[in-house]
């Protein structure tokens, strides 16, 4: 699913000062239209779908610029920034590694790396026991792929098969785009691997059945024999609409696994470390996969990733056999443990649990105030997906969540809207560290923008429903 960029023809909007943010320019900012320029000359157009907004440095819950202008965060730097931008702590880790003179070490060890695999092993709940610190969310799908797939081989010739969800994302390498719920992300590969299937996801909304007979009856369907499946990987949430698994459905789901000695994983690049207001997204449904992917939030703001595993399937692979050249980097791994340490220390997590149901009951306001072009909202922790629909449908409207977008940066909030995963969807993903104030703040903007498009484009439907995961 394709979009358009954003325009960089500055416009004249209304002037902004509150705590939060601070709107004293034309948006683009006239100056930084050079800049821009020269990068949609020089860089791959894809990158044209980003708010024309340079970021020049952040601060808590706020991004600003070099012209004035400051942003309140609704998009945690797509949901990484969990303790806000430029923590002293982590800013003090990332420099006190670099001071140390200790920037890059390969595969060597390193005390720092100890730390940190130690920290997250001590959080774990069994069976779940080793930590393999890799950089990015695709890489860590890829390597629970992998461990899969020997898995199977092992127990037969012939199991082979990955089953994922319908409108999962799992990354933009080959194996995780295999994996992923999108045919338009992944229609560049052609010859589709028949050893990647795909179920509906039990979303009460564009698949209104949510029995795990679903999940049985699409394998059938589609020729699958259970035996032959090495393993099933989910989105704990769905990154394109927020949407949890079913309790009931993960744990058949959890036994259909066991049944089928089928490794269960569990992808937490977006849900994992607190977003969803418990350590892990799984949590909330009372079972513990074989894998898990993490990155994102991990860190707080720098790339480093993880795959949680238990031993059996951790130690599949010998010395040398499973590397990665930026495996564990020290300055990385020096921020992530800061922001963990952080995210203890500061109850984080117990922050989101508290200021959960403001974000879901603004997130609904806004739902409402279009006046009907919304079909679902959900919320989750930290993280609200508000769907465009067209008319009368679950069809994603993705031009009205790329209007929603733009008109939230020139009044100071930045959003992202998700392309081609579902599409049409907006997200409320602030970081952790948000009081109940920024919250507020965010989201009486946003429900005045849902007003305007409301009354422009809506209609007198009735009110979308809202479900709270």
């Amino acid at each position: 699913m394709a979009t358009k960029e954003f325009p960089l023809v500055p416009a004249t909007v209304p002037t902004v000062e509150t705590r939060f943010r601070s709107i004293k320019t034309q948006i683009p900012a006239p100056e930084s239209i050079e800049l821009l320029e020269k990068m949609r000359r020089l860089e791959p157009r894809s990158m044209g779908g980003q708010p024309p907004i340079i970021w020049h440095h952040g601060e808590g819950v706020t991004v600003s610029d070099a012209y004035g202008n400051r942003w309140l965060d609704f998009s945690s730097g797509v949901l990484v920034t969990s303790s806000g931008h430029a923590n002293p702590d982590i800013v003090e880790a990332i420099a006190g590694m670099a001071r140390q003179g200790l920037y890059h070490a390969y595969c060597f060890p390193t005390e720092i790396r100890l730390r940190l695999v130690e920290k997250i092993q001590a959080m774990l709940p069994a069976p779940l026991a080793r930590v393999f610190l890799l950089t990015t969310g695709s890489e860590a799908v890829e390597c629970c792929i992998k461990l899969a797939r020997t898995k199977g081989q092992q127990i037969a010739p012939n199991k082979n098969i990955i089953v994922s969800f319908s409108a999962d994302f799992h990354g933009r390498t080959l194996g995780s785009q295999l994996a992923g719920g999108s045919p338009a992300l992944k229609s560049w590969i052609g010859d589709l691997d028949g050893r990647f299937v795909q179920v509906p996801f039990p979303d009460g909304f564009r698949q209104q059945d949510t029995s795990f007979a679903v999940f049985e009856k699409a394998l059938a369907d589609q020729g699958v024999n259970p035996a032959q499946v090495c393993g099933v990987i989910g989105e704990t949430f769905q990154g394109c609409n927020a949407t949890l698994f079913p309790t009931d459905y993960a744990q058949a789901l959890r036994r259909w696994c066991d049944k089928n000695q089928a490794v269960l994983m569990f992808d937490e690049i977006q849900a994992g470390f607190g977003r969803t207001g418990k350590l892990f997204g799984f949590q909330h449904m009372d079972v513990v996969p074989d894998l898990v992917a993490c990155g994102k939030g991990m860190s707080g703001g720098m790339p480093v990733s993880a795959v949680l595993g238990t031993d059996e399937l951790m130690n599949l692979y010998g010395p040398g056999e499973m590397t990665s050249t930026h495996s564990a980097n020290t300055v990385c791994s020096a921020a992530a443990l800061a922001n963990i340490e952080l995210m203890e220390r500061e109850d984080l997590i117990g922050n989101v649990a508290r200021l959960a149901p403001v974000l879901a009951e603004g997130a609904e306001r806004i739902s409402r105030a279009t006046r009907g072009l919304v079909g679902r909202c959900v919320s989750v922790g930290f993280v609200s997906a508000i769907q465009f629909t067209r008319p009368g449908t679950t069809d994603p409207e993705p031009d009205m969540a790329w209007q929603f977008v733009k008109r939230a940066y020139e009044r100071g909030v930045l959003l992202f809207a998700p392309v081609g995963i579902g599409g049409g969807a907006i997200k409320l993903c602030p970081p952790l560290i948000a009081d109940e104030a920024a919250l507020r703040e965010g989201l009486e903007v946003l429900e005045a923008i849902a007003e305007e498009l409301g009354a422009e484009f809506g209609s007198a439907a009735p009110a979308t429903a809202a479900v709270k995961s």
